[in-house]
């Protein structure tokens, strides 16, 4: 009888992730397009394109807060070759929200690069008569049924912000979810909210400038850069603050250096001018980190925002 010989050949994974990415890249955003994050993402298309030479392909999956676009990326073949766009309550918040969210923002991710920094934005209709943050506070009290405000979705960072912006205001306000940043701009425009509390977008920027919506305070701790003259909200409500990120995660046990790969080619697309201003204008500051450091950002963000929603007792059954 013949002996048949196998001989295995072993190639170490970073052989093996050099020749990514070997086929189409396909990248998660986690709302419907026109939002913030939407516009975001599709900006890094066509330069992240050409740098890693293969096609991205978008899928806009929205719903139940992000979930469903973090799941499929959670569940992913770890090599590089799926990447989701989030902002950093998609990851930091929604879990301790969701009971069923089906992933861990912490464990069941690789970050691979942070690409903007960026607080929310207090607006409410322009047809409101108010102007400022304390006269909306004084507008809201002397109101017989409390006002309803939007956010992106149950457990959203919106949500949570906004939530802490009615207990320090002192506040009652309803809370009506939407399922992403578009149709919570409309739902402003046209008065069927009086409050959102978001981050900032071009056609967003465009109804503040021709008066249809009113900016009344930035989130942030400190005066925003590139809203000068906006007051911030705690210079109302002492010790307010609520700042978000966006970036790019993968699969967790991605090789690294496919994740190395990522986190080089999209900080240098950060550091040119035409991304750079095109974030500008939305409100967002261009912050790079590499992928330890934006790991470590993750971490933090979910125990301080787990244990907010611990506190306020915010929950998505």
């Amino acid at each position: 009888m013949k002996k048949i010989l196998f001989i295995c050949f072993f190639i170490p994974l970073s052989v093996l992730s050099q020749s990514f990415p070997n086929r189409t890249v396909q990248m998660l955003i986690p709302y419907p397009a026109g939002g913030t994050t939407d516009v975001m993402a599709r900006a890094m298309q066509e330069p992240l394109q050409k740098a890693l030479g293969q096609n991205i392909v978008i899928e806009n999956k929205s719903g139940a807060s992000g979930v469903l676009a973090a799941r499929d990326v959670a569940r992913a073949k770890p090599d590089g070759h799926t990447l989701l766009f989030v902002n950093s309550g998609n990851l930091t918040v929604t879990p301790h929200v969701q009971k069923d969210a089906g992933y861990d923002g912490v464990k069941d991710f690789a970050a691979v690069a942070q690409v903007t920094t960026a607080p929310l934005f207090v607006i409410v209709p322009g047809t409101l008569p108010v102007n400022d943050l304390s006269s909306f506070i004084e507008y809201a009290k002397k109101q017989p049924l409390p006002l309803p405000y939007a956010t992106a979705g149950i457990g959203s960072f919106g949500h949570l912000s906004s939530e802490l912006f009615v207990k320090a205001a002192g506040l009652k306000m309803t809370h009506v979810p939407y399922r992403g940043q578009a149709p919570t701009t409309n739902a402003v425009l046209t008065g069927e909210v009086a409050l959102l509390i978001t981050s900032m977008s071009s056609v967003m920027s465009e109804f503040i400038k021709n008066g249809k919506l009113k900016l009344l305070a930035v989130t942030s701790s400190q005066p925003w850069p590139s809203s000068p003259g906006v007051p911030t909200v705690n210079s109302v409500l002492p010790g307010y603050s609520a700042e978000t990120w966006f970036g790019f995660v993968t699969t967790a046990g991605t090789p690294t250096d496919t994740i190395s790969k990522l986190n080089i080619e999209i900080n240098r697309i950060l550091l040119t001018r035409e991304y750079s201003e095109r974030m500008l204008a939305l409100g967002q500051q261009i912050t790079i980190k590499t992928p330890a450091q934006l790991s470590g950002l993750i971490a933090e963000d979910s125990a301080r925002w787990g244990q907010v929603v611990r506190e306020n007792n915010i929950r998505n059954e």
